[in-house]
């Protein structure tokens, strides 16, 4: 059927509106707490949806269907990983970031550290996530080409363009309020797509049902005790919880929301809360997958690749009008995904090394060179978009894999620092790179699931960080 002038006008004023409503914050941008934690003035409600927006990309909207179109419900398994891990950031970590003016997560190691740590971690966060969300800004282009037969990399530009004109302009307070109006937008375009799958198969929800449950496309436990299965009870529920323990509580894409709340117990309501959100969000991408799978029951690589499933659908079959919604609310997750890494990129390069070397700078030179490393930021993603395009595999497990690579080794450091007083830097800076060489192992060189990544790279950081911490130095 394709998309219509319709469609495409919803398209243009979603990508129209949204750019000029970010614009909005750029006079209110004076100092670079204004830039990046957006005067610390959010309220928990934004936060939390911010927060929602930021870890739901292109590729959960696109990707997670296409997962469940091939399994089932057994992703949730680590989502419930997911809210134990924001309990234990919430006991754990937050009570040390605002003890201070702390910008960054890494500000915290140099704190306990030293100056050498909080470089390596912010490195390496830097390293780590531009590569991530460079699956992520890919992932856009598999939507934008489908829906407006544009090429793959004018895809990757045109949305990136347009997130970087306001987070130049607009800053944190930008990012969060755009991820506000994209949540509603993507959640209701899902919620009306969900609406609309059912009035095509014969039948509607009872046979859905029924054809999934026999075809076991409901389970959602899986207690196999086997190391080599992603998506068990224990690798979901512990692996999920490390993971989240790093993702929220190192990685400064989410750190820098939580220190823009007005306080301690502000950030932390928000924290709990968007797990609450994120627990609907993740069942709803698998219950349209599966809806999907009831639809059309051929395999997935009828489509080439199961991340084209879901845009195929919105393309060729759903009435125009929700057609032009949907591709909307996919670019809305891309884009509130797109605009909170490019500040937290920035943040982290100014606050994290530049000021580190030029801390007499005056207020006005740091905000133009806070927007400068934003634009510097974006066609870094930019050209590790194109270089994902030959990317195979579900990209949303792509994107995981890679920020899991150093989340281990990350967690393992910041434990060192809040949980021990008898660990030193040096300690925890051979454990942070032997556990990341640990982790690279695992993702290159064996079949382990990423589930099992940072929990097995934070024991190696931290154990080998401690003992080695223990170690007497030998004198000259």
């Amino acid at each position: 059927m394709g998309l219509d002038t319709l469609d495409l006008a919803i398209i243009a004023l979603y990508l129209v509106g949204i750019t000029l409503f970010g614009l909005r914050f750029r006079k209110r941008q004076r100092s670079l707490r204004d830039y990046f934690l957006a005067g610390r003035e959010i309220p928990w409600w934004a936060i939390a949806l911010s927060i929602v927006a930021a870890e739901t990309s292109t590729l959960t909207i696109i990707s997670i269907p296409g997962l469940a179109y091939d399994t089932n419900f057994t992703f949730l398994q680590v989502v419930i990983g997911y809210l134990v891990g924001r309990i234990v950031i919430s006991f754990v970590l937050l009570p040390h970031y605002f003890r201070g003016n702390l910008f960054t997560a890494y500000e915290l190691i140099e704190r306990r550290f030293g100056r050498g740590l909080r470089s390596l971690t912010a490195g390496l966060f830097l390293l780590t996530r531009g590569a991530a969300e460079g699956v992520r800004v890919y992932a856009v282009s598999i939507v934008v080409s489908i829906a407006l037969g544009t090429g793959e990399v004018a895809s990757i530009a045109i949305i990136t363009v347009l997130t970087l004109i306001y987070t130049f302009e607009g800053g944190l307070a930008a990012v969060i309020w755009t991820d506000v109006v994209q949540t509603v937008i993507y959640v209701g375009g899902t919620l009306a797509g969900l609406w609309t799958i059912v009035g095509f198969v014969p039948g509607g929800w009872p046979a859905i049902h029924a054809a999934a449950a026999s075809a076991g496309k409901l389970q959602l436990f899986n207690f196999t005790p086997s190391l080599w299965i992603p998506y068990t009870f224990w690798a979901g529920v512990i692996g999920g919880t490390f993971f989240t323990v790093a993702s929220h509580g190192t990685d400064q894409l989410i750190v820098q929301r939580l220190l823009a709340a007005k306080n301690q117990e502000q950030s932390v309501t928000a924290l709990l809360t968007s797990g609450i959100a994120i627990l609907f969000q993740f069942a709803l991408f698998l219950l349209v997958g599966v809806m999907l799978w009831a639809y059309y029951r051929v395999p997935s690589s009828n489509f080439s690749r199961p991340d084209r499933i879901y845009p195929t659908f919105i393309v060729n079959r759903m009435p125009h009008g929700i057609s032009g919604l949907l591709i909307a609310a996919i670019l809305a997750a891309a884009m509130s995904n797109l605009s909170a890494a490019l500040n937290a990129l920035s943040s982290s390069s100014i606050i994290d090394f530049y000021l580190r070397f030029r801390p007499q700078s005056d207020e006005g030179a740091r905000l133009r060179l806070a927007r400068v490393s934003t634009v510097l930021w974006a066609l870094v993603l930019f050209a590790l978009a194109v270089v994902s395009l030959h990317k195979a595999g579900r990209v949303v497990e792509v994107g995981l894999q890679i920020a899991s690579v150093a989340y281990g080794a990350l967690l393992g450091v910041f434990l060192l620092g809040v949980l021990t007083r008898k660990a030193n830097q040096r300690g925890a800076a051979v454990g942070m790179v032997v556990g990341f060489a640990v982790e690279l192992y695992l993702w290159l060189g064996t079949r382990v699931p990423w589930t099992w990544w940072v929990l097995i790279g934070t024991t190696v950081t931290f154990t080998l960080g401690y003992c080695i911490s223990l170690l007497p130095r030998q004198s000259a």
